[in-house]
């Protein structure tokens, strides 16, 4: 997703302060603060230019003890002669409540004065106040207009903005065209945000045509500057082979640099690799470490995946009750995979008190999202009656939305309804197909069912032969039904 323009006004609030960068165009010091004396002198004088110098001296404290105060009185006297800077900075005094009471209707005064004799700083900051509601009654157009003043000339953090209302549609028609234009121009002066935003819109194709190939550029620029948001995105891609070549060591060493920044996502996504020892050696612990991390930020997956973890014992002792605590905190956020695990513990009694209902309930919430297993799991609870009224004709709804998503289980567990004929009419034929589908995914249940039919002739013609084939199938995963009749044969 774009980075959003709040994300950015937190940052606005930060640049008011560097006055003296803004003012002084440099980060070195003010020439004139090396003559105190001489530039009391003019300034008392009446000149504009010394006063706003005296006024910088003052607030840095260079050449003079550091007087907020002394600062504000000097940008005043040169801001009502209309010098640009020092209204701009009497503007920031306002805003920040240095040497004066915070005062967003005193800034906006100050800002607008600078920003009408075109101080692009003051024209953006006007704009931030707009977009803020902060001294004036929020007014997006407004924003718009200052933003777009000060983007024309240049300046890059109102060109990212700008790209922002277009993105959103605030203050003008949304326009992802536009975005992407503005967005552009801020990219092109190396502005991160902008950058990992063109990224995003080269992976939506809005404003441009999709081109995963720019995702990567774009994102690459970004995160190369340290965007964490850049880095977690730049790992994706190389995760998933997109606009570049896959590549799990490098997604490795993207997501790592945005999990060292504590980037959830990332972090779990490094858990993840570790887990599955892709672009890493395998390594339970350090997968634990990364989840666990992310956990404690409150990131679902991340819990889920601890909670994975604990029931495994994988990178850390087996325990269920770690594994059930997790998975509630992952299920309460409506992570439908814990809800599914955390059902499951109910029905075996594992990390909490055997409970059916309980059971029942966080499956319910799982299939409402469509999870397959759960909806299989569900199914079974129908067949057996725990926590739920027993009801063949709602387990078959559920096995059969769980099978028609090509979960192996679910289809056998049509197949065997539909061979019993129980919450539907007994028909082989339809057993015989939902066997197939899920036997040809390697189900030993159903490869060992389809044998049966075949032997009985069953939904299809009696065949020894075939009958023995899916015998052998599942009697070589371990099928000890399968292995008694392949005996039989």
């Amino acid at each position: 997703m774009l980075k959003k323009i709040n994300n950015f006004l937190v940052k606005s609030i930060s640049f008011l302060a560097l006055l003296t960068i803004i003012s002084c165009n440099d980060a070195t010091a003010n020439p004139s603060c090396a003559n105190i004396k001489e530039l009391e002198k003019l300034s008392n004088q009446g000149d504009a230019t010394s006063q706003a110098d005296l006024a910088l001296c003052y607030y840095d404290g260079e050449g003079i003890a550091q007087d907020f105060s002394k600062a504000a009185k000097w940008h005043r006297k040169a801001a009502d002669q209309g010098d640009a800077i020092a209204q701009y900075n009497l503007g920031v005094q306002y805003a920040n409540g240095e040497g004066v009471t915070k005062d967003f209707t005193q800034a906006v005064k100050w800002f607008k004065k600078a920003a009408d004799q075109g101080d692009t700083t003051a024209q953006y900051n006007l704009g931030v106040q707009y977009a803020n509601g902060e001294g004036v009654t929020k007014d997006f157009t407004q924003a718009v207009k200052w933003y777009r003043k000060a983007a024309d000339q240049g300046y890059a953090d109102a060109q990212y903005n700008l790209g922002i209302l277009y993105a959103n549609g605030e203050g003008v028609t949304k326009d992802f065209t536009q975005a992407v234009k503005w967005f552009k121009k801020a990219a092109d002066q190396g502005y991160a945000d902008a950058q990992y935003n063109l990224g995003i819109l080269y992976v939506n194709g809005e404003g441009v045509t999709k081109d995963f190939t720019q995702v990567v550029k774009w994102y690459r620029k970004a995160a190369d500057q340290g965007d964490a948001f850049a880095q977690y995105n730049l790992g994706v891609q190389y995760a998933k082979g997109e606009g570049i070549t896959k590549d799990f060591t490098k997604a490795v060493k993207w997501y790592r640099k945005a999990a060292d920044q504590g980037h959830a996502d990332a972090q779990n996504n490094l858990g993840v690799l570790y887990t599955n020892g892709e672009g890493v050696t395998k390594d339970f612990t350090q997968a634990v470490k990364w989840f666990r991390k992310t956990a404690d930020q409150g990131h679902a997956f991340a819990q889920y995946n601890l909670g994975v973890r604990y029931a495994k014992g994988e990178g850390v002792a087996k325990d269920f009750t770690q594994a059930a605590k997790w998975y509630r905190k992952a299920a309460e956020q409506g992570c439908a995979l814990a809800q599914n695990n955390l059902g499951i513990q109910y029905v075996n009694g594992e990390g909490v008190t055997k409970d059916f209902t309980k059971a029942a309930k966080w499956l319910k919430k799982a299939v409402d999202q469509g999870y397959a297993l759960a909806q299989n799991n569900l199914g079974v609870r129908y067949v057996n009656g725990e926590g739920v009224t027993k009801d063949f004709t709602q387990a078959v709804k559920w096995f059969r939305k769980a099978a028609k998503q090509g979960y192996a289980l679910a289809q056998n567990n049509l197949g065997v309804q539909y061979a019993k004929g129980e919450g539907v009419a007994k028909d082989f034929t339809q057993a015989l197909k939902w066997f197939r589908k899920a036997a040809d995914q390697g189900n030993a249940d159903a490869q060992n069912n389809l044998g049966v039919l075949y032997t009985a002739g069953k939904g299809v013609t009696k065949d020894f032969t075939k009958a023995t084939k899916w015998y052998r199938k599942a009697a070589d995963q371990g099928n000890a039904t399968a292995q008694k009749n392949l005996k039989l044969k």
